[in-house]
């Protein structure tokens, strides 16, 4: 009896291995096999748990199936390379994921009203799309959720050749940038530090040379610093942090013309030569085109009030929201330059908003190799740079040309009681601002190049060093023979002869004169 038993166990077993072989063995057409399957279609039903499986446990099957499916299974046709559209949406896929569920209580954000944004620019003829700018406002959102903001602004976008940039203007909060500024300053003095090793184990010779001073640049939250800007090429793409801008970089990016590329990293190749890649261009033309077209209704803003004799000049150059503006009326806007102002500070010639005077360092630096001679004619001292103040309006911009600077607009002339008011420019194409009632905005969409009015002449490189002149000091003769040099010398002997035989007689002549006198004397 227990050989019988254990035979048919044995018989059992046997069965049960050849059916899981049949069961795995894998289909000539998907490379699948049941056993498999259907150990995925009973995951899908106990985590699904469907009412009247039974019933539905064909179309559970074929779902199944689809999911396992694959084009590079198939050995005809290979499966095609995802396009760049698909790449960024794939990207782009985190934009639309949800925060945490306690996000969604109401709490102060930096986060801008971009549709608002968008509906008002829909209305001037201006913008990028509804479904563009709403992706940007998931890109800002990202931002915001990021960084630690005190107020974010959507700036406009620039257009390159291969590539665009999304620009966010921005309000770091305060103390975040200090610690960046100590991590800056640690670095230039490591950097210092190994030079001064290098010099000390390796000195090289000393040059006299003197390079003219460098002008500062301004500090952070004031001048052309004042804001930090963000870009990324495309919403859902990274943000990057552009550099401080420096005057010598504003001074050069208004003497040259050049498009950009996309590519932060990219080499700006130019004459004059500019100081740095396509991320400190790209910086100083934002600095000159929000210098240049940020504006505002009259009476939005106000200069701030500050105690203190010594802080009357310094707030001029500051200003805040007039927490008592009304509005304008539209007609007035739309009619009138003069109800526009400037609240950016003007770019000076120097490249900075508020002038130094670098005579100063220069005495301070030259203090030491000054004689006391040279110390007493100090030089006459430069006329500070003045530029227009805060809150100019717009009629007071020079033209350029022959061509106006401004051009003022409504948006529909068929009922004007509720159009609205816009300004476009005309030497920062793409520049526009707009105002309805008490909210206004400005937006930037173009190239990033200001218009001339005339074809653009490149700066000519400096004439090249004069030779020197020909002259016996610095020619190069042949060697005289022997019987030259004799010759020169008898003739030096005889030119020294005769300058001595001349002294002799007029010191004759001289005592004669003497003796002459004395006998006048005594007679």
């Amino acid at each position: 009896m227990e050989r019988s038993v254990e035979s048919r166990d044995d018989q059992r077993r046997q069965t049960a291995v050849c059916f899981k072989a049949f069961l795995l063995k894998k289909s000539t057409k998907t490379n699948l096999n049941l056993y498999d399957h259907l150990v995925r279609l009973l995951i899908r039903v106990m985590n699904e748990r469907p009412e009247n499986a039974v019933d539905v446990i064909e179309d559970l099957s074929h779902e199944v199936k689809r999911s396992m499916l694959q084009e590079k299974q198939s050995t005809l046709k290979d499966a095609p390379d995802a396009t760049s559209a698909e790449l960024l949406a794939e990207q782009q896929r985190a934009l639309f994921s949800r925060g945490d569920e306690g996000a969604h209580d109401e709490i102060e954000t930096p986060l801008p009203n971009v549709t608002e944004l968008t509906y008002f620019l829909e209305q001037i003829g201006v913008g990028l799309g509804r479904e563009e700018m709403q992706r940007i406002l998931l890109a800002l959102k990202q931002l915001v959720d990021m960084q630690p903001l005190e107020r974010c602004r959507f700036w406009g976008k620039i257009l390159g050749i291969e590539g665009n940039y999304i620009v966010a203007e921005v309000e770091v909060r305060d103390g975040e940038d200090e610690e960046e500024e100590e991590v800056e300053t640690m670095h230039a003095k490591e950097k210092e530090g190994e030079a001064q090793e290098e010099d000390e184990l390796d000195p090289f010779p000393k040059s006299s040379f003197k390079p003219p001073t460098t002008i500062p640049k301004e500090p952070r939250r004031s001048g052309t610093n004042k804001f930090t800007y963000f870009v990324c090429r495309e919403p859902g793409l990274p943000w990057v942090r552009l550099p401080d801008v420096t005057p010598a970089q504003i001074t050069v990016a208004r003497k040259i013309r050049k498009l950009f590329t996309g590519r932060l990293d990219a080499p700006i190749v130019s004459y004059p030569p500019f100081p740095g890649n396509e991320a400190n261009y790209l910086r100083a033309q934002i600095a000159r085109i929000s210098a240049g077209t940020q504006v505002s209704p009259l009476g939005f803003y106000q200069f701030r009030e500050e105690e203190g004799e010594e802080e009357e000049e310094g707030a001029r150059d500051s200003v805040e929201e007039n927490p008592d503006f009304e509005g304008m009326p539209m007609q007035e806007m739309a009619e009138s330059l003069s109800a526009w102002v400037h609240h950016i500070q003007h770019i000076l010639l120097q490249g900075r908003c508020a002038w130094v005077n670098l005579a100063e360092k220069t005495e301070d630096l030259l203090e030491e190799d000054m004689d006391e001679e040279e110390k007493e004619e100090e030089p006459d001292e430069p006329e500070p740079e003045v530029g227009p103040p805060l809150l100019t309006p717009l009629s007071e911009d020079a033209e350029v040309n022959n061509t106006i600077p401004w051009s003022t607009r409504i948006s529909s002339n068929l009922i004007s009681q509720y159009a609205i008011a816009f300004v476009r420019s005309n030497l920062w194409p793409g520049a526009y601002a707009y105002v309805c009632g008490k909210k206004f905005e400005n937006i930037y969409i173009g190239w990033g190049l200001k218009f001339l009015g005339e074809g653009f002449n490149p700066a000519l490189p400096p004439s090249p060093q004069p030779e020197y002149p020909s002259g016996p000091e610095i020619t190069e003769e042949i060697d005289p023979s022997v019987q030259e040099e004799e010759a020169l010398r008898e003739a030096q002997e005889e030119k020294e002869a005769a300058l001595e035989g001349n002294d002799a007689l007029e010191a004759e002549d001289e005592e004669e004169e003497e003796e002459g006198e004395e006998d006048d004397e005594e007679n």
